[in-house]
């Protein structure tokens, strides 16, 4: 495996209130490998915006280390240290467009702070809306763009000093949900054909699901589990993964309280999605079962469903279910009877 191209270690973030110091990040350590689409995901709250921050030292971390392609960035003079940022750009949710420049002056904007001659960061500029498709609206001010074209502005804005990682902080939190699918579409793009690593803050599960390959789950400034998006959605450890994977599951949980024994939570893919292996356990074993809650979701371009169900009252039954579930290669997680989702 190559070295990674971010490393945080032991990263803390302090802020001192009038209420008292709030310990915003505790010890957080990550490495994110190069052309990765790394997820960064929390509820409000939570830390991730700090910890983005803290990436690429807009918050300087109070204890720890940043890591950026091999330099410590801690430490490092403000000259040196805006020459490394230049590797790592930003998109925000608000766009942060300069209204008084057209779509291509805003693009031409961090080329002309680098020392870009003009019509050589023009050219450059008319070949980033290319990428995101803009081609026709390279003269139009923001005022007269939509929501889901300014953030494409902002992206070929970030894509100009051609930087080895894209941050993106709640990118699509602003767009409705048509232009939120088409924007992923357009970071992914760019992470597998340009290889640019991504680091995408969301409190959004469908937006890491959509995008990123692998995730990190930041509860109270603290990461929780971290791993291949697909292990975690298959087997989440944290109760914190478990909320945000499976929030109607929660929901389903309250409403049959009185029904939960023996409980499991089935994880299948497209080879076994379609097969009846719940009706030919029923028809097999001669005890029922009762699905408490089931859906399909795409995790990857890869279709997984997942399901909860209640297994037989009687334990020796409910062990035969599950190896039953076992001998069709059915992934399955058993859930405590008793707080393991509180």
């Amino acid at each position: 495996m190559s070295e990674p191209i971010i490393t945080l270690k032991d990263v803390s973030k302090k802020f001192e209130t009038r209420g008292g110091t709030v310990h915003a990040l505790k010890d957080i350590n990550l490495d994110i490998q190069p052309g990765d689409a790394q997820g960064i995901i929390g509820l409000s709250g939570a830390g991730k915006s700090t910890l983005v921050r803290c990436i690429n030292l807009l918050e300087e971390p109070t204890e720890g280390k940043v890591i950026f392609d091999g330099k410590s960035l801690t430490g490092l003079s403000r000259k040196e240290l805006n020459i490394e940022r230049r590797k790592m750009a930003m998109i925000f949710q608000q766009f942060n467009l300069l209204m008084q420049r057209d779509a291509i002056g805003n693009i031409c904007f961090p080329l002309e702070i680098a020392g870009v001659p003009k019509a050589e960061a023009r050219k450059k500029a008319m070949e980033l809306l290319k990428i995101v498709d803009l081609e026709d609206r390279a003269h139009s001010y923001p005022s007269q763009l939509s929501g889901g074209q300014k953030q494409r502005v902002a992206i070929a804005r970030a894509l100009a000093t051609d930087p080895k990682v894209l941050l993106c902080d709640e990118a699509t939190s602003a767009l409705d949900p048509k232009t939120t699918r088409a924007i992923l579409e357009l970071l992914k793009k760019i992470n597998k054909e340009l290889g640019i690593t991504l680091v995408v803050i969301t409190h959004e599960m469908d937006v890491i699901k959509q995008v990123c390959n692998k995730v990190a789950i930041i509860e109270k400034g603290e990461i929780v589990e971290k791993g291949n998006v697909q292990d975690v959605f298959t087997k989440p450890k944290s109760q914190a993964a478990r909320k945000l994977f499976f929030p109607d599951e929660r929901e389903k949980k309250t409403e049959h309280r009185a029904t939960t024994k023996h409980r499991v939570r089935l994880v299948y893919d497209t080879q076994n999605a379609y097969e009846p292996i719940i009706s030919n356990m029923i028809l097999e074993l001669k005890a029922p079962i009762n699905i408490l809650y089931a859906n399909m979701d795409v995790v990857n371009d890869i279709q997984k469903g997942q399901m909860v169900i209640c297994l037989a009252d009687d334990a020796q039954m409910a062990e035969r279910q599950k190896q039953y579930l076992r001998d069709q290669k059915v992934e399955f997680i058993e859930i405590e009877e008793e707080g393991e989702d509180e």
